[in-house]
């Protein structure tokens, strides 16, 4: 039981760090856009 724990709960940790690592992404992707617009 307490293994099966322990890898829920280190899974868990490594879905919130890859949401955040998404979003991270999402808003240089979307800033990359915005500066694009201002370019032209």
């Amino acid at each position: 039981m307490r293994k099966v724990t322990i890898i829920i709960l280190m899974s868990a940790s490594l879905l919130v760090s890859a949401c955040n690592t998404v979003k991270g992404l999402g808003r240089d992707i979307e800033s990359v856009g915005q500066a694009g617009d201002r370019a032209t």
